[in-house]
């Protein structure tokens, strides 16, 4: 199975030129783009024992602040059983958002387009591991026609060693490749993935590492006390010919390098990532002679205290970067004006511990919600969505929904929706 005829089709659609995106992580290839005031966020949510019904769940809140709803859960769908539910993507149409387990590897359909304040499950994958050959899907990456999905493991040994998949939108695999594990100039590949993202205009894509099914499937305080467990996380990022999907470099990033973020702003060729183990902002982009290279440009937090830096989101023109750090519960700002030397502007504890941060492409509203993962969470029930406004100097709360009361479970991932607009241009 290859996928050359694939992209070859594709390519020149997608060198045509993204319009952008609403939050700064999605797939520069979406379309009816909200770079205005959103109307709901959809939260990918996981099943507890004992939480409602148990089960994972899409559940969506109105946050538009005109609403009488504003800041209330207005619907929840549940998918049979929980795995540990992660990370969720929307298709390029917007019309669909993708959902995935790292449990039992399935992806849940769900169509969001018909009526976003009230999403339907339309179609379940179940033979994930079968006709990708991956297990635990991670990362949704929309393409024309297309879904890249990006993941952590293996069905051989269940380690770190994985790949990518490339789905049709009827749910189909049409293509597969393994992340490399032979050396590349003076670098080892690991084989390990995470995330991945694409800057077309250099037809390149980074892809990261994190660890596979044994680790992220073990409590996290046994996990930390077994050194060879320990050993076993991905150190490298890899630079891709996107249109050939071909690895071209390999660069060297111990600690598990997480989020890929591309600056979006016009002129700007770059991306930064965060590893977690060793608390470093790690800077990919092409030296004077024009090879890319990647290297550590400065520390988050207090690296010897294992913060844990676990999802960041690049501002809109590319000056500044909001992480999450799990275990101290805090949101940190830098200020990326000079990406050669990030510099923190900002912190504020915003729980008892934080995972996901979503932003508004107008920069004024921060999403945030605590899971990280179903055996890492910290033993405690302060389970919540959370809006903050920036108004450029302090994270001001608009208001908390705390999931366990609701008895919904443990909110991880979220995507922006906006109410349909007949007959009116697509961005807002």
């Amino acid at each position: 199975m290859k996928l050359l005829p694939v992209v070859s089709v594709l390519f020149s659609v997608l060198l045509a030129g993204p319009a952008g995106a609403d939050e700064t992580c999605n797939s520069p290839y979406m379309a009816n783009l909200i770079k205005g005031q959103e109307d709901y966020v959809h939260v990918w949510t996981l099943g507890i024992q004992g939480v409602g019904n148990g089960q994972d769940k899409l559940v969506t809140i109105d946050v538009n602040p005109a609403s009488p709803k504003y800041g209330k859960v207005i619907h929840s769908v549940s998918v049979p059983g929980r795995g540990d539910a992660h990370h969720v993507g929307f298709t390029e149409d917007r019309k669909y958002l993708w959902a995935g387990r790292l449990q039992d590897s399935k992806i849940f359909v769900f169509d969001v387009g018909t009526d976003p304040a009230h999403p339907k499950l339309v179609k379940t994958i179940n033979d994930v591991v079968d006709k990708s050959g991956f297990v635990g899907p991670h990362t949704f990456y929309a393409l024309p026609g297309r879904m890249l999905v990006g993941f952590l493991s293996n069905p051989r040994d269940m380690g770190g060693a994985t790949g990518m998949a490339v789905y049709n939108n009827k749910g189909d695999v049409v293509a597969r490749y393994p992340n490399p594990t032979d050396k590349i100039g003076d670098v080892q590949g690991d084989g390990y993935g995470y995330d991945l993202a694409i800057n077309p205009g250099r037809n390149a894509m980074l892809t990261s590492s994190f660890t596979g099914y044994n680790n992220y499937r073990t409590d996290l305080g046994k996990l930390i006390k077994d050194p060879a467990a320990m050993q076993k996380f991905g150190n490298t990022m890899v630079l891709w010919d996107f249109k050939a999907m071909k690895p071209q470099q390999i660069f060297s990033t111990p600690g598990a390098p997480l989020e890929v973020r591309w600056s979006q702003a016009a002129g700007d060729n770059w991306a930064i990532t965060a590893t977690a183990l060793t608390s470093k902002l790690w800077l990919v982009r092409p030296d004077a002679s024009g090879r890319w290279q990647a290297r550590d440009v400065g520390a988050i937090g207090d690296p010897a205290q294992t913060p844990l830096p676990v999802d960041m989101s690049i501002t809109a023109d590319g000056k500044g970067l909001w992480v999450n750090t799990f275990m101290d519960g805090k949101t940190r700002l830098f200020d990326l004006s000079n990406p050669e030397a990030p510099r923190q502007v900002y912190e504020k504890v915003t729980g008892k511990h934080v995972n996901m941060v979503s932003q508004s492409w107008d920069g004024k509203r921060l999403y945030i919600t605590t899971s990280l993962l179903e055996h890492w969470d910290l033993d405690n029930d302060d389970h919540f969505v959370k809006l903050y406004h920036w108004d450029g100097r302090e994270l001001n709360q608009q208001w908390k929904i705390d999931f366990y009361k609701e008895k919904l479970g443990r909110p991880h991932h979220m995507k922006f929706s906006a109410k349909p607009a007949p007959n009116v241009a697509s961005i807002r």
